[in-house]
């Protein structure tokens, strides 16, 4: 999980919020012209990554996620801080499978158990294999929290070890002929953004497996 640091929101969402005042209409009923200009504004702060697992997205791989979920949280339905861009398209019903990150968290929240990738220290709570894993970190008192959140977001599926292993293995064979010094700065590199806007899919464990193993 990578730290998503959010921007302001989009000024058409604003303003359409201020015409409802104290009214939270339905989600169906947002108006499209103003979910793409917010599908857009999250995809660009993600760095067309998603949220929960890393993975690339575009426009139509990802659906709108609240972290707190809308059925609970009624009044933060439409609060852009609460909005978050996840994987596997916007059919509630009928997610692709195996179903992971946004989908198969659905309802469930919780305020302790529940790590945000909108906390700094998101990253501090997992760990990774060169196999592609993703586990708990070896302090005791983030164990329980990254047990969960794996747990209900599907994160260690075979599907995602596969795909971070690739992902992993590909950053290492770019390490071949590079001084240790060389592969720090390599590290640095994968946390930031690309000239295109966009992050390295799977960034947070290619940048722990550098960092560890170098």
């Amino acid at each position: 999980m990578k730290y998503i640091q959010k921007v302001k929101e989009p000024d058409i969402l604003t303003k359409w919020k201020q015409k409802l005042g104290k009214r939270t209409p339905d989600w169906k009923s947002f108006p499209q012209s103003i979910k793409n200009e917010v599908y857009q504004s999250l995809l660009q702060e993600q760095g067309f990554i998603c949220g929960y697992c890393g993975m690339s997205i575009a426009r139509k791989q990802c659906h709108i996620e609240h972290f707190r979920p809308k059925s609970v949280y009624k009044h933060l339905t439409f609060e852009y801080t609460n909005l978050i861009a996840s994987c596997q398209g916007e059919d509630e019903h009928r997610p692709r499978v195996p179903v992971h990150c946004g989908h198969k968290k659905q309802a469930w929240f919780d305020e302790e158990l529940m790590i945000s990738p909108l906390d700094p220290n998101c990253a501090d709570y997992f760990k990774y294999s060169g196999f592609g894993e993703i586990l708990p970190t070896d302090d005791p008192d983030k164990q329980i929290a990254a047990k969960t959140t794996i747990q209900k977001l599907a994160l260690s599926i075979d599907k995602l070890r596969k795909m971070r292993r690739a992902a992993i293995d590909a950053a290492l064979q770019a390490t071949a002929g590079l001084t240790d010094a060389e592969i720090q700065l390599l590290a640095v590199g994968y946390q930031k953004l690309d000239a295109d806007g966009r992050y390295t899919p799977f960034s947070a464990a290619i940048t722990y497996i550098l960092k560890q193993y170098f």
